[in-house]
């Protein structure tokens, strides 16, 4: 009977949408790096233990009012259902039942929920073993007053900073990267310190007017003197003692110099990693960005482009030479492999990116990021660049929505200015915007003025523009003449007055800069005002 309930409630917190809600929840709120309310939460707690160190100094001369002891109450109970929510996120306990329990359904052997039980005591018990996890349970036990060693306990609430800090956090790990030559290190000095504790107790207790009065001092004055302090409280009366002290002095800068070094290593090993860091956080507070695979002569006028349109964009290439220019543009650059997974993901491809741009010389690596991307966001646009005619093709079956031929857009161009050289400068001034006019496309949005609207009745000799075309996948558009295919979309090269817009399409217009903003503020205001009536 017991076991069946058993089974039966971990089938419900399986189902229950509830459960699975807010344990996504707290995972995000105490565990998750990349959710939006952690920061919050954790310079909450960061506030909460800076002001309870601020009582703890406060109570070394002045007992604490009631009130300041009714917040230290209730800041244990912010600790205490920390930690247990804490324990509860690791690994779900319903999960490890029904594994255990479908596997005895498989095999068909009796199901034993006491192995279960056993299994998830054990997990829970790896998690309250962890370094975190302990300072977490010593931050709670102050609570209890009568407990000795009280104020002593009490300052593992400063530990918790560890686990708010990420910068911390990285040092930890650095700490722990690098331990084998840390134990070597301790090992040694462990030896050191005793050699040293024996020898000078042995040459300085005996003697007259000496500092060493028992084994501790002579640990301690080892201790201070490996660390070259010196703080010249107890000082060697012997020869004995003084040659002892010489070869600690000197042996202890030898394990000075060899920890310095050792972080210094693990530091530059990470430095990588705690830039990648800045990066993805600087990326995580942009709403819409641009991600850039390749930062050659393509990329870099791209992202020129973008800058001057002040738009957000963050540039991604393995060659370090690319990446260290990149930075002293002042871009936001990440040196690695732009066809892998997970570093598309830390680029946010599934948070706030709007378009991948493809720009790396190879056909090869372009079409790996193009596949990469599409995998990871179905609805991203991919833009990639192709230099051999009979790669095109496959970057669309790739999932690239367009396909750019520098060579051959620059083959034309030559071609052009060899044909028509003033009119060709005309334009690339107006593509450079060398001129005061410019080219810019204007998206037909729902419940604007330009939604159903034909273009006989927009008027664009009034409002100082000129209409160049109309790009749109509408199939309510294939009357007109004079288009051309543009893979799924259709380019209408001066079409008819009596062309009537339809949401999605896009005006290419040009005119002076400031008419086309003018232009763009009355459809976005034609917007707001319909929305307001509604």
């Amino acid at each position: 009977m017991l076991t069946r309930l058993i089974i039966h409630i971990a089938y419900s917190l399986q189902l229950s949408s509830i459960y699975q809600r807010s344990k996504r929840f707290f995972h995000n709120l105490l565990e998750n790096p990349n959710s939006v309310i952690k920061p919050y939460f954790d310079v909450f707690m960061i506030c909460l233990v800076m002001f309870n160190v601020f009582l703890l100094i406060r109570e070394v001369n002045t007992p604490l009012t009631d009130a300041e002891l009714l917040f230290e109450d209730i800041l244990v109970g912010i600790f205490i259902t920390e930690y247990l929510l804490r324990v509860w996120l690791y690994r779900d306990t319903h999960k490890i039942i029904l594994e255990a329990y479908e596997k005895a359904t498989y095999l068909g052997i009796p199901f034993n929920p006491a192995h279960a039980i056993k299994v998830i005591i054990s997990t829970k018990l790896e998690y309250m073993l962890s370094p975190l996890a302990l300072i977490d349970l010593l931050a709670i036990l102050p609570g209890y007053r009568p407990l000795r060693m009280y104020r002593m306990l009490q300052m593992f609430r400063l530990f918790k900073l560890f686990r708010y800090f990420n910068s911390i956090k990285l040092f930890s790990e650095i700490l722990a990267s690098k331990r084998f030559d840390l134990y070597t290190l301790a090992t040694f000095l462990g030896i050191l310190v005793f050699i040293g504790s024996t020898a000078i107790y042995m040459f300085e207790f005996p003697a007259q007017n000496g500092h060493i009065k028992n084994l501790f001092d002579a640990f301690y004055f080892s201790v201070v003197t490996v660390a070259t302090v010196g703080y010249g409280d107890i000082s060697p009366q012997t020869n004995g003692g003084r040659i002892v002290t010489m070869a600690l002095i000197m042996s202890g800068l030898g394990v000075l110099s060899f920890f310095v070094s050792i972080i210094v290593s693990a530091f530059n090993d990470k430095m990588t990693v705690l830039r990648e860091n800045r990066v993805y956080t600087e990326i995580g507070r942009y709403n819409h960005f641009v991600i850039i695979c390749g930062f050659g002569r393509v990329g870099q006028h791209i992202a020129a482009q973008l800058q001057k349109d002040k738009l957000q964009f963050v540039i991604i290439d393995t060659d370090p030479t690319s990446i260290l220019f990149a930075k002293q543009s002042g871009y936001l650059a990440i040196q690695a492999d732009a066809s892998k997974n997970q570093i598309l993901c830390n680029a946010g491809i599934n948070a706030g990116a709007t378009a991948v741009l493809c720009t790396t010389g190879n056909d090869v690596i372009n079409v790996y990021i193009t596949l990469t991307s599409r995998h990871l966001n179905p609805n991203i646009r991919i833009i990639s660049r192709v230099n051999r005619e009979e790669n095109v093709q496959k970057f669309y079956q790739a999932g690239a929505n367009n396909v750019i031929q520098p060579f051959e857009i620059a083959g034309m161009v030559v071609a052009e200015y060899v044909g028509q050289p003033v009119a060709f400068e005309a334009i690339l001034g107006i593509i450079r915007e060398e001129q005061q006019c410019v080219m810019e496309t204007l998206c037909v949005q729902t419940d604007s003025m330009l939604d159903g609207q034909s273009l006989g009745s927009i008027n664009f000799d009034q409002r100082k523009l000129l209409l160049i075309g109309v790009i749109s996948e509408n199939s309510l558009h294939s009357q007109h003449k004079n288009r051309y295919t543009i893979k799924n979309q259709h380019f209408y090269f001066n079409p008819p007055d009596h062309f009537k817009l339809q949401q999605g399409d896009l005006l290419m217009v040009m005119g002076r800069d400031y008419s086309i903003e003018h232009f763009r503020g009355l459809i976005e205001r034609s917007r707001l005002t319909l929305r307001k009536k509604r």
